[in-house]
């Protein structure tokens, strides 16, 4: 039980995907600037990131590896073709569901929302379920924390830079650059966080 719990602490906190792995940094840049959007694409991400990593982890283990399911062949070969195939799956059915039970989110998320799929933080995700050779309930846990460590630290970047919108920033230093600065800052503290496992 306390390897679930510093798996769950490690991958939301210490090695949260964005701010120590340097993963999903497009869309937390670019959705960021308003908080409705980054609260509704870390929702988007966490769906996708912690459902993939349950299917991935399922196809890896019973369809690619060599097992008594596929008559012993190896097709690992195909693992990252696979996943990605499955990330766009994902993608497509949460837009559609988005698109029909909240149109002014999906209108908000706009191009973003098509943009999940190639979102390297999804596909890290289930690529690292794999190469950490996680059983099926460390998968869950670990898709789970670190989709809720992205839309942590996604949402409070959108509320960092909403108020460094108000700031008198001089004009060389507004939008991405302040940005960049401030996730910095971001990501030394939560690198702090590692001092406590």
């Amino acid at each position: 039980m306390n390897d679930l719990l510093t798996l769950a602490f490690t991958s939301f906190l210490v090695q949260n995907i964005i701010l120590n792995q340097f993963l999903g940094i497009c869309s937390f840049l670019g959705v960021s600037n308003k908080r409705s959007k980054a609260l509704g694409m870390g929702l988007a991400v966490f769906f996708v990131i912690t459902l993939t990593g349950m299917l991935t982890w399922a196809i890896y283990y019973f369809i690619l590896s060599p097992s008594e399911f596929n008559n012993y062949t190896d097709l690992t070969f195909m693992r990252t073709i696979v996943f990605i195939l499955v990330i766009a799956a994902m993608v497509q059915i949460l837009e559609m569901a988005i698109k029909k039970f909240s149109p002014s989110l999906y209108s908000a998320l706009g191009v973003y929302l098509p943009l999940i799929t190639t979102n390297c933080a999804v596909l890290g995700v289930a690529l690292l379920n794999i190469q950490n050779s996680f059983t099926f309930t460390e998968t869950i846990i670990f898709s789970a924390f670190t989709s809720l460590g992205y839309s942590a630290v996604i949402f409070t970047f959108s509320f960092i830079r909403e108020q460094m919108n108000k700031a008198p920033i001089p004009e060389g230093f507004k939008g991405i650059p302040a940005g960049l600065i401030a996730a910095s800052i971001m990501a030394f503290i939560f690198k702090g966080f590692a001092g406590l496992i």
